[in-house]
């Protein structure tokens, strides 16, 4: 027969084994815990990277979006849409496999006409500093390579940019050639900062590998407020009308898209139509 005192010791020692099972119990589910917080810490910051590296100014054709900094806006409402319908036209979606010959006169001034379906917008382009991306820009519009193609990108934190000049939307595409980097010591960007107003070419550079000079398209960026943003990116215009739409449609924000990891603009941003004049 067992004794009072045995009992007890038997009921501690049963105690002290389901305190030590609990114990083994919590510390395992910490563990776990802790193993799926750091998965997932990975993936965002895997996330993060991919964005940086894949996202941002440095999009064109032959590339997987090699990126740059910028998140996107905060989206107000995906369906909010400040612009009109486009009209009825897809991009002609020509390429060439050669820059086109220089024809611009670098002594002359030209200026560029994007007619959207939020508005206006003109902007000067320096064809003394930038002669072959204003060239470029001149052959483009009169091959209508521009028209009813949709602005793909709007970024308005840290910097502040629309882009536009890719036919398949995607950040991928451009017109087939390359151009090389001009004007990238122009005194406007001292202090790494693009100025409101600046038009500015998107490429494939990337400053940690060195990688990807000479890489500009077709797609660029139109800055509608001071941008930080290293001197990689040529300068090659002057925005003179239409501020007041880009301040429209960064009003109304961006969605990420999942698929193109771009951010386009919730405001549907279509070039109708771009025209260069010769002033």
């Amino acid at each position: 027969m067992v004794s009072s005192d045995q009992r007890r010791r038997q009921l501690a020692r049963e105690k002290y084994l389901r305190q030590q099972e609990r114990r083994a119990a919590r510390r395992r589910r910490a563990r776990l815990r802790n193993i799926a917080l750091a998965v997932v810490g990975v993936l965002v910051f895997g996330a993060a990277v991919a964005y940086a590296v894949t996202g941002g100014l440095n999009r064109d054709e032959k590339d997987e979006d090699a990126g740059k900094q910028g998140t996107p806006s905060p989206s107000p409402s995906k369906s909010y849409d400040p612009c009109e319908k486009p009209s009825k036209g897809k991009p002609n979606g020509k390429k060439w496999k050669k820059e086109p010959e220089q024809a611009v006169d670098e002594s002359a001034k030209y200026s560029m006409k994007l007619a959207t379906t939020c508005g206006d917008i003109a902007f000067e382009m320096d064809a003394a500093k930038t002669p072959r991306t204003v060239n470029s820009f001149d052959f483009l519009a009169r091959e209508k390579f521009f028209d009813h193609t949709k602005c793909h990108r709007l970024v308005d934190e840290s910097i502040h940019v629309l882009q536009c000049g890719d036919p398949t939307a995607t950040g991928k595409s451009g017109p087939g050639y390359t151009l090389p980097d001009e004007n990238l010591k122009d005194s406007r960007l001292k202090g790494g900062t693009y100025p409101a107003g600046t038009v500015a070419m998107a490429n494939r550079y990337d400053a940690r590998t060195k990688k990807g000079r000479d890489t500009g398209g077709s797609q660029f960026f139109l800055v509608f407020e001071d941008s930080t943003l290293p001197p990689d990116y040529t300068p090659f215009g002057k925005i003179t009308e239409g501020m007041d739409v880009l301040k429209k449609v960064a009003k109304a924000g961006s969605t990420p898209d999942p698929k193109t990891r771009n951010t386009p603009p919730n405001a549907t941003v279509v070039i109708e139509k771009a025209t260069v004049s010769k002033n």
